[in-house]
């Protein structure tokens, strides 16, 4: 029997820990003790609290050699990547400690008629929250929601991905060295049923989801039986849109980081390339010795720069997400050096012919397989970049800025990024539209999503009878 939550190496193949599931009582202990923990924890002050994240930024930044190990050991993202992920969590604790206070600060209505009274909207944690998170950036994904909500008040339980459980494992004893009180955030090995339990339990007030599609509607439908508040990050197909003016060197160079980053494995990659006709040529022949120039290997050499992907699972099944697109007529070349036989690599593939009759131009392909289209002009750029059921993030690339910015508005999605692949940071906010999901995370949209907008006013006027 294979347990659900091991550390396989994806460079070696080698099974190094399992990890047993939770019990329905753990589940149910965490619970309890999460509750216990928000009813102290929701009267600490802002200062006590931005004490303990600028503890775990701290810890985060004194041991980071550790903790970027154990993300290039748990799902094979490069060493130099795993210590920029842990800077990264580390910052937006930081964020937090600083800002948090200010952010839920009350806010003094103005009325329109002085009768209607002093009004005045305080922000109030509300319980326990469940955290649900994806192995593609194991520390990231948990900084980014529990370092707001912690923050506000609310405390965490966390079900992270069967395949990073050290990860999650060491981000629980991360906030137990940071002073968290015992309770407040506590990782958990569940099983497939205890998302229901949890959330079932009137204790609990929402759940934070990144993750697949199909996983984000199945806890969406949970939740909304439920009536509990929730947050989806879901799937990208992130357009790259190069304009007859972009500086194309430099272009094909984000290119080639925008869409292998991380293996691929980023719900904001750019994987879909839209080049105008004008340019389309130049521009794929500098992607394409752009591809060839990386280097697949061992994810702690830093002379590596393409790395394996998270599993050797991931591999076969983006294999055949690629042979049923030839089946609906995509046309594929291999690019780029060959990659090695051992480990979970994956060859990097440059997909073409996503006519309007091929279906596969709508799907996310999680990996170093591209999607390119050549577009007749801006507008027609911006109509392939639209025609996508996601709407996460995007780009555009051209050197009028102004000009950047007006495509940019046209796009139809969360966020777009003029003359950069994609800006993840402490500071912006993250999330997306139609298939990629609701809710934001991060800065003030993020505290903000599972706190109580609560109206406190005070009227002294008589009654009318």
């Amino acid at each position: 029997m294979t347990m659900a939550y091991a550390t396989t190496n994806p460079y070696t193949g080698e099974t190094l820990q399992t990890f047993p599931e939770a019990t329905d009582q753990e589940v149910q202990t965490a619970i309890t003790e999460a509750y216990d923990a928000f009813k102290a924890w929701r009267h600490v002050s802002f200062a006590e609290r931005a004490k303990v994240m600028s503890a775990a930024a701290s810890i985060l930044r004194r041991d980071v050699d550790r903790f970027a190990r154990l993300l290039t050991t748990e799902m094979g993202k490069l060493y130099s990547e795993a210590k920029l992920e842990t800077e990264l969590s580390a910052e937006i604790f930081d964020y937090y400690a600083s800002n948090a206070e200010e952010l839920l600060k009350p806010e003094k209505l103005s009325v329109a008629d002085p009768k209607e009274g002093d009004a005045v909207l305080v922000h109030q944690p509300q319980g326990v929250l469940l955290a649900i998170e994806p192995w593609n950036f194991p520390y990231y994904q948990i900084a980014r929601i529990i370092a707001p909500q912690l923050s506000a008040g609310n405390t965490v339980l966390l079900k992270h991905a069967s395949n990073v459980p050290q990860c999650a494992a060491a981000f629980d004893a991360l906030m137990q060295e940071a002073g968290l009180p015992h309770g407040a955030f506590r990782n958990l090995y569940t099983a497939r049923n205890h998302t229901e339990m949890i959330l079932n339990d009137p204790r609990v007030c929402g759940v934070a989801l990144t993750g697949s599609e199909g996983a984000g509607a199945v806890v969406a439908a949970i939740a909304g039986k439920a009536l509990k508040k929730a947050t989806m990050e879901l799937g990208g197909s992130d357009a790259f849109i190069v304009l007859d003016d972009a500086d194309l060197e430099k272009t094909a160079k984000w290119a080639v980081f925008g869409r292998h980053w991380n293996a691929g494995q980023v719900c904001v990659s750019s994987k879909r390339l839209i080049v105008v006709d004008g340019v389309y040529d130049r521009f794929v022949d500098l992607y394409k010795k752009g591809v060839a120039a990386l280097k697949a290997g061992d994810p702690m050499d830093p002379s590596t720069t393409l790395a394996p992907m998270s599993s050797q699972r991931a591999v076969d099944d983006l294999r055949q997400q690629v042979e049923d697109a030839k089946k609906h007529g995509a046309m594929v070349e291999v690019i780029g050096a060959p990659v090695p036989n051992d480990g979970a690599f994956f060859q990097p593939l440059l997909m073409t012919n996503l006519h309007e009759q091929n279906e596969a131009r709508h799907w996310e392909f999680f990996g170093p397989v591209t999607q390119l289209y050549r577009a007749k002009d801006e507008a027609d750029a911006i109509r392939i970049a639209n025609d996508s059921p996601f709407g996460l993030g995007g780009s555009v690339f051209t050197k009028d800025t102004q000009r950047g910015v007006k495509v940019a508005e046209q796009i139809e999605t969360g966020m777009v990024f003029v003359n950069h692949p994609t800006m993840v940071k402490a500071d912006l906010p993250f999330g997306g539209v139609a298939r990629s999901g609701y809710g934001r995370e991060l800065i003030g949209l993020g505290i903000k999503e599972f706190v109580n907008h609560k109206l406190i006013d005070v009227v002294d006027i008589d009654a009318p009878f």
